[in-house]
């Protein structure tokens, strides 16, 4: 681990003050992918910048029509909370799958959202519930926040502050879980709203998160598994590595789509 300059502000403005004057800080949430790389030596930024301290980036507001998340809540306390396992229960059991209980513990909403890691699962609920990202100075919705592989429209000195997801009239999640790590091999979040299905795919695309168009605009026709047929994802978008090839992993995705709309279609 190279050296670095700890900052904990207790003030937003402070925080976005000293990540100014650095030129190269990183703003540190729940640590659980930056702690890794400082540790590796694949990052060296002059200042941290914790978050923890700031008042106001962790909390859940539920109402009848969205369900809001503090950025810095933590994935246990999204797991736990009843009252967005009655509102949106499928964010909720996405919360409960991340990791393992350490992770869950540490790791926040708005720092798995801000990496974006093509395997996450919060930018699937994001883009298949049309979430809006919001950050110290402005909402951004999902479709233009995630720009590809660990890539986001976030400004160097732009902290996200919280995310709303609107209240769906029906969604699920489900994953294919890298034994080790617990990250999506493959992940399809499948979301009913109005007259419409949404679905997003993480964990196998190789630019990161993204919508399975053919798949919605089956679905929303016929919303049924055998509505899937026939359709299939290009193994040369997919990521293909170690643990899967291209192929593999379009499979694993249509796969887990199924088994998502088959949750949903039986109540």
């Amino acid at each position: 681990m190279f050296a670095f300059n700890y900052h904990r502000p207790d003030r937003i403005e402070e925080a976005l003050m000293r990540a100014r004057d650095s030129g190269d800080a990183k703003f540190l949430a729940g640590g659980q992918t930056l702690i890794p790389t400082l540790k590796q030596r694949l990052a060296a930024p002059g200042d941290l910048i914790d978050l923890g301290s700031i008042p106001g980036l962790a909390g859940i507001e539920v109402t009848p029509q969205a369900v809001t998340i503090g950025a810095m809540t933590r994935h246990a306390d999204v797991a736990a909370s009843p009252e967005i396992r009655r509102a949106v229960p499928a964010l909720a059991e996405l919360a409960g799958l991340i990791g393992d209980p350490a992770v869950r513990n540490r790791g926040t909403l708005g720092g798995s959202v801000a990496n974006n890691d093509p395997s996450a699962d919060y930018p699937a609920a994001c883009l298949a519930l049309g979430a809006t990202i919001r950050t110290d100075r402005r909402a951004l919705p999902a479709e233009a926040f995630f720009c590809g592989l660990f890539e986001t429209a976030l400004e160097e000195d732009e902290i996200v502050t919280a995310v709303s997801f609107p209240v769906p009239a029906a969604a699920a999640y489900r994953k294919f879980a890298n034994p080790a790590s617990r990250y999506a091999m493959a992940g399809a979040f499948v979301a009913r709203a109005g007259e419409g299905v949404r679905v997003a795919i993480t964990g196998a695309g190789q630019d990161g998160v993204f919508r399975w168009i053919d798949a919605e605009e089956a679905l929303t026709a016929v919303f049924a598994p055998t509505a899937l047929d026939g359709l299939a994802l290009s193994a040369d978008d997919m990521i293909a590595d170690m643990h899967g090839d291209g192929a593999y992993r379009a499979h694993l995705a249509a796969v887990m789509t199924r088994r998502a709309v088959a949750a949903l279609a039986a109540g």
